[in-house]
């Protein structure tokens, strides 16, 4: 038996920084496809795909032979943007490819947090104004920069004060747009919130978001992190709407498993910053190798196994099977959805049961009655009606029948 294994929970609490009073804490041993396995025999299947990350699920062959061919090539190798490094520059081209000329040129970060602090300096330097708009019930990240342009007032407690001139205004409201202005750098939008309960945008609305950004020379960002990669269907959200953003953040699934980030524009608004100050934004282990190898393969995977046709016959099965009274409402498109319920006390009731029921799911950061579905794209339609089963199941065992 490996040392500590059988003191690991124990080590966890007491040397592993804790995010909340009440982790989960259930041990992974090992994981594959739709399931997660514990080492005393437990699986559940893996309901949120690490929340929007394993989209082409756990341990995919063609994922597994890209981490292996390229770290026995070479791992780290240089500070970001000094070498030419296949696996990037190859993963950047295929981007902007399926992106088009307006996105054609990536900066690989790390994280989606800090994809969103690089759009934050490109755009006041592209466009010489401070000004920042973004939406209310919105997350963008857990850094400084990122934190102070999502809108959730109860999470920045504390860790005042944020970036000056930054604006919230609510998400769907036409009218509020008229608050992005002559002094506004750039508008900060996910094109689904995501973390304020998979909310809708409302038809018409994201457009006319990307045209008052035009009109007064504002960039609009769109935050893709957890919807990019086939998530609604489409390979990238805003693919639904006939509307390019000029900066888009992409994380999560980029790595098809492995730490990555990146965003993407178009060149003239990049280039600011290369000089003026030189090495304007730079990054240690951004597009790590490996990463971009393992990200790339999946990316290839989704359109290889045409996965996103994949996307509508799996919500079909979950619209379908996940009926039951105490359910309020079943929101979303594709496979990312809210399930809510009439209060926290019994959304995270029945999280428990499905935990032990053998299903993982978890609640939002901003709000409190909701349990997200975000599973792999691979899920089989059996593996699908399973899972809707053992949470109809939970549902059941906690509100009753």
């Amino acid at each position: 038996m490996p040392k500590f294994a059988r003191m690991i929970k124990e080590l966890f609490f007491q040397h592993v920084a804790q995010t909340s009073e009440f982790p989960m804490a259930i041990e992974i041993d090992r994981a594959e496809g739709v399931y997660l396995y514990g080492p005393n025999g437990e699986r559940w299947v893996d309901f949120i795909s690490g929340i929007c990350v394993t989209n082409v699920g756990h341990k995919a062959p063609e994922v597994l032979e890209a981490i292996r061919t390229q770290s026995e090539r070479y791992m780290h190798a240089m500070v970001y943007g000094e070498a030419v490094l296949t696996p990037q520059v190859e993963y950047a081209t295929e981007l902007a490819n399926i992106l088009g000329p307006n996105l054609d040129h990536v900066f690989f970060g790390n994280s989606g947090a800090e994809a969103t602090e690089g759009a934050l300096k490109v755009a006041k330097k592209f466009t010489g104004k401070t000004r920042i708009v973004s939406c209310l019930n919105a997350y963008h990240g857990s850094t400084h920069g990122a934190m102070s342009v999502s809108g959730n007032a109860s999470m920045k407690v504390g860790y005042g004060p944020m970036l000056p001139d930054v604006h919230h205004i609510p998400y769907n409201d036409l009218e509020a747009l008229a608050q992005i202005d002559e002094h506004t750098a750039a508008f900060v939008v996910e094109p689904i919130q995501g973390a304020g309960g998979v909310v809708m945008p409302t038809p018409g609305y994201l457009q006319a978001a990307r045209a008052r950004c035009t009109e007064v020379g504002a960039l609009m960002i769109l935050d893709e992190i957890q919807t990019g990669f086939g998530r609604t269907g489409k390979m990238f959200a805003h693919q639904h709407f006939g509307f390019e953003p000029d900066i888009l953040l992409l994380a999560k699934a980029l790595g098809g498993g492995l730490p990555i980030g990146a965003f993407v524009t178009r060149g003239e608004v990049m280039r600011v910053i290369q000089s003026n100050p030189l090495l304007g934004h730079i990054t240690t282990f951004g597009g790590h190798p490996v990463s971009c190898a393992a990200g790339l393969a999946a990316f290839r995977k989704i359109q290889s196994e045409n996965l996103l046709q994949r996307v509508p016959e799996l919500e079909a099965i979950l619209l379908r099977e996940l009926k039951h009274p105490a359910i309020v409402e079943l929101r979303g498109t594709g496979l990312i959805y809210a399930v809510l319920f009439k209060d926290f006390e019994t959304s995270d009731a029945i999280r428990a049961k499905a935990l032990e029921l053998g299903l993982l799911t978890i609640g939002f950061i901003n709000i409190k009655n909701g349990l997200r579905i975000c599973p792999p794209l691979t899920m089989t339609d059996e593996e699908m009606v399973e899972s809707c089963h053992i949470l109809l199941k939970a549902i059941e065992q906690v509100c009753g029948e």
